[in-house]
């Protein structure tokens, strides 16, 4: 027996009064009611629909042979083993081939992907669902968060797709993965958030979307889509023992990519700003530890001891979130710092620095 002929058979037996109280109930409950969202039936239109758009990246990088002596411990390198390994490999150069994922937000070919798989490249082919492989450079990347861009050349209109709203992803949304693992080319896999801002401690900004859907090596830089095939994240780090899919992956969201990607296409670089402090998470707050007396907070009044409460009126309640609320800010604007010294509440103007790119303080 079906389960909605099951419903239909009690229902037979439910008095009237009951009926019309679980209908005023249902009404309290607010429009619209309905029941949660689930995966369809089959997730092949929505792979027809994006997959043109996910592209595979193939980067080479030449090694010299200084760089692979630089390895050989230094207790050798005065030895008969080191001069041999240097007389075979001093002057060699070698090509070490990498690979990720991408996918096409312009039609013209500007490609998202990660920092890590175009750090280092001194070639850059992406191949398209299609077969045609097209050569590439990079317009812009920012190690901070992991997030570069690059063209293909091209005179043809590529397919591409848009981006969704991370905000709005909530865990238990059923996701989609495209990528190409292990280099084998185009590929998805189905899975669901399963937590949000994760920080893995890689670095500042860390703010990642936990995903189940396996993802491999080669999935880098590959788009998470909703179900709607919007971006809303995009594949950066996996957690494993054995450097495979263990059912535990990580996305940038697009909130923070799509932010970044912008700046990229308009600067080719990000610009942070900088208050020129170090602060701890202390069970009082986020303390101020120390700073640069000529640094914008210490010429603005602020103080070592200093506990910061807000930043433009939106509470602070963590390192991480005071770096990335300044970080936001460009440099040259004002912020207001609201601070509690010794009991008592302070607000202060402050000019943002620049931050410097070795910088981790706020």
């Amino acid at each position: 027996m079906q389960p909605d002929s099951y419903l239909r058979l009690s229902w037979r037996h439910v008095s009237r009064g009951l009926v019309l109280t679980l209908a005023l109930l249902l009404s309290d409950c607010g429009p619209p009611y309905a029941l949660a969202r689930g995966a369809p039936d089959s997730l092949a239109p929505l792979v027809k629909k994006v997959l043109p758009a996910v592209v595979n990246i193939a980067v080479t990088e030449t090694v010299s042979g200084g760089d692979m002596l630089s390895e050989l411990p230094p207790e050798l390198r005065d030895t008969p083993l080191g001069r041999e390994f240097k007389r075979k490999f001093g002057n060699r150069h070698e090509q070490v081939a990498g690979a990720g994922s991408g996918f096409i937000i312009d039609p013209t070919g500007i490609i998202v992907t990660n920092n890590h798989v175009v750090d280092h490249a001194d070639k850059i082919v992406v191949s398209l669902t299609d077969g045609r492989q097209l050569p590439a450079t990079v317009l812009g990347r920012d190690e901070l968060t992991d997030v570069a861009v690059i063209k293909v050349k091209t005179t043809e209109s590529l397919p591409s797709v848009p981006w969704g709203d991370s905000r709005r992803a909530e865990v238990g949304d059923w996701i989609l993965a495209a990528g190409n693992p292990f280099g084998l080319g185009g590929s998805v896999s189905v899975g669901i958030i399963s937590a949000r801002g994760r920080d893995l401690g890689s670095g500042p900004f860390d703010n990642f979307l936990q995903l189940d859907a396996p993802i491999n090596p080669g999935n880098s830089g590959g788009p998470v889509f909703n179900m709607d095939g919007q971006v809303i994240g995009v594949s950066s780090v996996i957690v494993s023992p054995t450097g495979a899919s263990v059912g535990i992956g990580f996305a940038i969201p697009s909130e923070a990519v799509n932010r970044i990607v912008g700046q990229l296409l308009a600067k080719g670089s990000i610009e942070r700003g900088w208050l020129g402090v170090s602060v701890d998470d202390r069970d009082d707050g986020v303390t101020i530890a120390n700073l640069d007396r000529n640094g914008p907070a210490g010429k603005s009044g602020i103080k070592a001891g200093d506990v910061v409460i807000a930043i433009n009126g939106d509470r602070i309640d963590s390192s991480r979130g005071l770096i990335r609320a300044v970080a936001g800010v460009p440099p040259g604007n004002s912020v207001r710092v609201t601070i509690r010294r010794q009991g008592r509440e302070m607000d202060f103007s402050v000019n943002v620095g620049r931050r410097p790119t070795e910088q981790q303080a706020g």
